[in-house]
């Protein structure tokens, strides 16, 4: 099964083939059906690699899809990594994003882009799958910037409303701040290391001395691109203004998937952020600050989806400061 992983962002890219391409002569019933078929098929696989995980003696697979850029000395292939924390995370995109594949069924069910609403949430889908599943940060840099491009999409669905399209181009603009300092780190972990492969840099990363300068550098910069990602202090703002878009996206973007990508990508990166003391520090300070802070704000909150927002800034806010002090 585990050998299977390929299908469990192909089906999702393909929903979004179907329901795209044919979002003018499918009706909605099938549109809604495929929507939510593709995303249960993924969590059917997911299901079964989580379970032979469990019982298989090896706990990490490296699965190559195909060779992807190859110039000189730079070799960068695209594959699947498959170990406990991907298969938890795609057990979580996939199930939590059936269930609100199924509420958009009848939550858009009126709206006219009820076709190009279930192609954007199967991209987004997509996205996802393949920033937890990259074998290196190249692949998860991808899923990175993809989700955000389906984010923006989402948010600002009903464009006709300025408010609503001003509230899409502020997320996507700050995700864009957080995003440069992930590429520079990556960049920078390639000019160290000759590589971007987690199974290349982590044990070339464990021989370094703790405090190393440039250990802190790379972990700094991949830390300004969670803060963008899961709206930490001082780009957390656009969060809340993202609940202007139809609820089963704030459902899809603050509760499953997008904000949990940069918890994601400093517990995948757990080896550098250990031997980058003072970068866990600062990830602590200000998980600590940002969950008094937003939880702060959602008290006084009148609107019921702006406590929600609020209010999982704060959740968020935890589980920086879990990785702050280790806790992976």
């Amino acid at each position: 099964m585990i050998n299977l992983v390929w299908l469990v962002p192909l089906f999702p890219l393909l929903g979004f083939l179907i329901n795209g391409l044919g979002r003018n002569t499918l009706s909605k019933a099938i549109v809604g059906f495929v929507g939510c078929l593709t995303v249960l098929a993924s969590f059917a696989v997911s299901l079964g690699i989580f379970i032979e995980l469990n019982s298989a003696e090896a706990k990490s697979y490296i699965i190559p899809i195909f060779d992807w850029i190859s110039a000189g000395n730079v070799k960068i292939p695209f594959s699947f990594l498959v170990d406990p924390l991907s298969a938890l995370m795609l057990l979580i995109v996939t199930g939590i994003g059936f269930l609100i594949h199924v509420y958009s069924t009848g939550y858009m069910h009126h709206d006219a882009g009820f076709a190009k609403f279930f192609s954007y949430l199967n991209l987004f889908i997509f996205f996802m799958l393949l920033l937890v599943l990259g074998s290196n940060y190249v692949v998860m840099f991808i899923g990175w910037e993809g989700v955000d491009l389906c984010s923006y999409l989402l948010i600002g669905f009903w464009f006709t409303n300025s408010s609503y399209a001003s509230a899409a181009k502020k997320a996507f603009v700050m995700n864009r701040i957080g995003d440069l300092g992930f590429l520079i780190a990556v960049f920078l972990i390639f000019s160290t290391f000759n590589s971007v492969e987690f199974a290349s840099v982590f044990p070339q990363a464990a021989n370094m001395a703790s405090g190393d300068s440039v250990l802190i550098l790379i972990t700094a910069l991949l830390f300004v691109g969670a803060i963008g990602k899961s709206a930490q202090i001082p780009l957390f703002t656009w969060l809340p203004d993202a609940m202007a878009g139809p609820t089963p996206v704030s459902a899809l973007i603050h509760a499953a998937t997008m904000v949990t990508a940069g918890i994601y990508m400093i517990a995948r990166s757990n080896i550098l952020f250990t031997l980058a003391p003072e970068t866990l520090g600062v990830v602590a300070i200000i998980g600590l600050a940002t969950l008094i802070l937003a939880a702060a704000i959602a008290v006084t909150q009148t609107d019921i989806k702006k406590v929600l927002a609020y209010s999982t800034v704060s959740q968020l806010g935890y589980m920086f400061l879990g990785l702050g002090v280790g806790a992976y």
